[in-house]
């Protein structure tokens, strides 16, 4: 079966009120205390689409495939002779002059019967507006402690999703500057979470220069060319993305939506004209 999508209701907290008002949240502050309250743009009322969230995840990972396949002659480059009939032996080709086999999908260093082509196509498309309700799904999506808590995400129970932070938060040039103020707004678990959960990839993986896999913690929003993307970067897990390079395998990594966000009240004033 299909995955199943749903849609948030009308009484639910992160939906739009029935007497209009819309759902405002905590505005924190470098000191990690809420200094004021905003309310959250028309693009975070957008209903939970799962389908959506999984193909536009699934499209960007095909598009990013390099094609491969085996070469043209590979296992060709032999001097074969093929002896034909009445000898009572099988009649595949051989070595000239040799009675060893050569060249067939069944010999030693032979040809493979189907190898993969570089000629196949590893992309897909997706409709321009089906990929936009996608991004604004997965947007809605962080409001959402419980899809939040669902990605194994830890965070304090007082806080408000999205994370939003005042612009301050965007001139931070140190790591250590960085890594207090998450403690003090209440994220610094996840951060650890994402460190101790860092281990050795099973299967072939490992071989390919893709030893280790790291649980995804915060993805950080910023304008672009903030100082704070250099500072926060390196933390195992975190993402720091430009408000306008923000992409939906950003928001809902394998497809899962609910990632820990923050977003500075800039950002947040660009995220409103996502359409």
């Amino acid at each position: 079966m299909g995955r199943e999508w749903r849609s948030t209701s009308a009484t639910s907290p992160w939906s739009r009120s029935r007497d209009g008002d819309r759902v405002k949240v905590n505005v924190y502050g470098l000191n990690g205390k809420a200094k004021r309250k905003v309310e959250l743009p028309a693009s975070f009322d957008e209903p939970l689409r799962m389908d959506l969230i999984h193909r536009s995840v699934t499209v960007a990972r095909a598009n990013r495939r390099q094609p491969y396949g085996a070469s043209t002659t590979a296992g060709m480059r032999h001097a074969v002779e093929q002896w034909g009939k009445g000898r009572g032996t099988a009649r595949i080709p051989r070595l000239k002059d040799q009675r060893r086999g050569a060249q067939a999908p069944l010999t030693v260093g032979g040809r493979r019967a189907h190898p993969p082509k570089t000629t196949k196509v590893w992309s897909k498309r997706m409709n321009r507006k089906e990929r936009r309700l996608a991004r604004r799904s997965a947007l809605a999506a962080t409001s959402r402690p419980d899809l939040v808590a669902a990605r194994g995400h830890r965070f304090s129970e007082k806080l408000t999703l999205p994370l939003v932070v005042v612009d301050d938060f965007e001139r931070i040039t140190r790591v250590r500057d960085a890594l207090e103020f998450f403690e003090r707004v209440g994220v610094g678990d996840d951060l650890l979470r994402a460190k101790e959960g860092r281990h050795i990839r099973a299967g072939r993986g490992k071989m390919r220069s893709r030893r280790y896999r790291t649980p995804r913690s915060l993805l950080v929003i910023t304008t672009p060319g903030a100082p704070v993307q250099r500072a926060v970067r390196n933390f195992p897990g975190v993402d720091a993305v430009p408000v306008d390079r923000v992409s939906v395998e950003d928001l809902a990594p394998g497809g899962d939506p609910g990632r820990l966000t923050i977003l500075t009240e800039s950002a947040l004033k660009e995220v409103a004209s996502w359409r």
